[in-house]
């Protein structure tokens, strides 16, 4: 006979119910920024774990007021603590950058701003870890974007408040659609990786469509209904298990086994509350939400302060009234592009990561809902400093049709037509990357390459 659950479906579906959607005013604000780390006089030459080690351990000994912690290939990762205001939560993150660079240099080591590694392919650095074994071989069952995911991206993570339980502007069923219709618009505008391992793949954030590629089980939006908690509760207890967490021995899960269907068997022991809300840990969705919303679509930003403007505009465009009610009514005509299914595999976001702010429906949208930002900071007590980052990316990127990974791009044929046109400069160089050209259509999917690295097919998942 199945052993009794230590607790029932109902009561899980309770808690996720509770703790999903915390709500009330709007007051706090919050952002997990991602580097790739990298030697610092050769950035395309991989870090030895010994040394990230010993740069773990120094960084842990510092006085941040962030979490840090280090990703499977090695990437650093800032978490804030909640912030009362966007002006706090720039100021906290700030300071720790403050210390974190300082020390990163004097032990050799660089911090890039990329969305997807453009030098090298994904390399797990962190092992003998349970989480990460478990973690590396369910996703080894979808092809190699997984490896890619763990070891080779980097974001920049903005954490907003749920909202009122009242409907309107700043209800957390309206800032529920908001975030998954403007997270696209968020995507294209902070689009930052374009290449893997030197070369184009024909998207301009490589990140986003490595996400797409994973299990959709884990990794898509929940259905977009009227009663969002209900929706996530569904998504998260029908989402298969990743790992059986254990003292001793792996951790890895029986294949195929959803959370609802180890509740009910109990089988190989009664899951708990608390393998519930690790559970949810190992979802992925775009917009995760975690008693507040993790917006997870912005690759990272290149620069000591790129992480700013993404921050800045999202808090912005979600926490003032005005600019929140601007941006819904903005890209509430973008749901009809998006059409019927989830983020990030519908044509919407598709277009988001190959095409940008090229995009005539996303670049207005864009342009939009920039200016309701760049109005909006000053009532958010936002320094002129951070209003003028943001005007700046705005000229420099959303008002001419472009983003960060057109910079990349630009550099990449400019290096490749002087290579061409001096070819005894090129064979100092070593040999030029080949364009990819191909007109892909299809969702993409990531294959193995015979050196070991990524491309982009046209199958369909």
């Amino acid at each position: 006979m199945p052993v009794r659950p230590a607790v029932t479906e109902a009561e899980l579906e309770a808690h996720l119910r509770g703790i999903c959607f915390k709500t009330g005013p709007p007051r706090r604000i919050g952002v997990e920024i991602e580097f790739l780390v990298h030697d610092a006089r050769n950035p395309r030459c991989p870090v030895e774990p010994t040394r990230l080690h010993s740069a773990a351990t120094a960084l842990r000994a510092l006085p941040l007021t962030s979490l840090l912690t280090f990703e499977p290939g090695g990437q650093l990762e800032l978490s804030s603590l909640p912030a009362t205001s966007l002006s706090a939560c720039i100021e906290a993150v700030t300071a720790d950058l403050a210390l974190v660079r300082p020390a990163m240099r004097a032990m050799g080591l660089g911090m890039a701003g990329h969305g997807h590694n453009p030098w090298h392919a994904p390399h797990r650095v962190l092992v003998d870890d349970p989480r990460y074994d478990a973690m590396e071989a369910y996703f080894d069952r979808w092809g190699s974007a997984g490896r890619s995911m763990m070891c080779g991206t980097a974001s920049v993570q903005v954490c907003v408040d749920a909202g009122y339980e009242e409907p309107g502007p700043l209800g957390y069923g309206r800032r529920w659609l908001l975030a998954h219709l403007l997270g696209a618009v968020l995507a294209a505008a902070f689009a930052n990786s374009p290449t893997s391992e030197g070369c184009p793949t024909g998207y301009r954030t490589t990140r986003q469509v490595v996400w797409s590629q994973l299990d959709p089980d884990r990794t898509l939006a929940p259905p977009q209904e009227p009663d969002p908690r209900a929706a996530w509760a569904r998504y998260v207890l029908d989402a298969p298990v990743m790992c059986l967490r254990s003292e001793h021995g792996s951790w890895h899960a029986p294949e195929g086994l959803t959370f609802r269907e180890w509740v009910r068997t109990g089988v190989p022991r009664p899951p708990t509350q608390e393998d519930l809300d690790y559970h949810v840990t190992t979802l992925f969705p775009p917009v995760r939400p975690r008693g507040h919303l993790e917006l997870r679509m912005i690759d990272a930003q290149a620069g000591d302060g790129g992480w700013i403007v993404p921050l800045a505009v999202t808090a912005a465009l979600f926490d003032d009234p005005e600019a929140t009610e601007t941006a819904y009514r903005i890209v509430k005509s973008l749901a009809e592009t998006a059409g019927s299914r989830p983020a990030p595999r519908n044509p919407l976001w598709r277009r988001a990561a190959r095409e940008a702010l090229t995009d005539p429906e996303l670049h207005a949208a864009a342009v939009a809902c920039f200016a309701a930002a760049r109005e909006a900071l000053p009532r958010l007590g936002a320094s002129l400093g951070v209003i003028a980052a943001v005007e700046e990316f705005t000229e420099r990127y959303v008002a001419r049709g472009r983003c960060p990974a057109d910079d990349h791009l630009d550099a990449l044929y400019t290096a490749e037509y002087a290579a061409d046109h001096a070819p005894e400069h090129a064979a100092a160089a070593g040999p030029a990357c080949a364009i990819d050209t191909t007109d892909i259509t299809d969702p993409a999917v990531f294959t193995e390459r015979p050196a070991g690295g990524l491309s982009l097919g046209k199958d369909t998942p």
